[in-house]
């Protein structure tokens, strides 16, 4: 799965994305996410926790569906230049990514993105 659209242009788009990629892996599928353009911003924590009021959605929701990811994704990566463009690098990221990011994100770039692209069988693109 990739996620790369703006959550600032299309705020719902970027959740249901995270609810696909949730619903993959409580159904037993193997799951690989790739955050790229502005999609990155939902790695950021206040970003994430920031989702539910604005679209009146469940309290916890966003964090919920992330969680799910973390913790049952096979892979998660994040692209390197996007993630720069908006001012994050791995070496001012503390703080700002989710907790634990060092554990379970890939920096990546599009070498990355065809690999996946090129090994899966099935790919959504939110």
């Amino acid at each position: 799965m990739k996620i790369l659209t703006d959550p600032d242009v299309d705020l719902r788009k970027c959740v249901v994305g995270l609810a696909c990629a949730a619903q993959a892996i409580n159904d037993g599928h193997r799951l690989d996410i790739f955050f790229a353009s502005n999609g990155v911003k939902l790695l950021q924590t206040r970003y994430l926790e920031s989702i539910n009021g604005i679209l009146n959605l469940p309290e916890g929701m966003s964090t919920k569906l992330m969680t799910t990811v973390i913790e049952g994704a096979e892979n998660i990566y994040c692209s390197t230049g996007s993630q720069e463009a908006n001012g994050i690098r791995p070496d001012n990221a503390e703080g700002i990514l989710l907790d634990g990011w060092k554990e379970w994100m890939t920096w990546s770039g599009p070498p990355g993105v065809i690999e996946l692209s090129i090994n899966s069988d099935t790919q959504l693109v939110y």
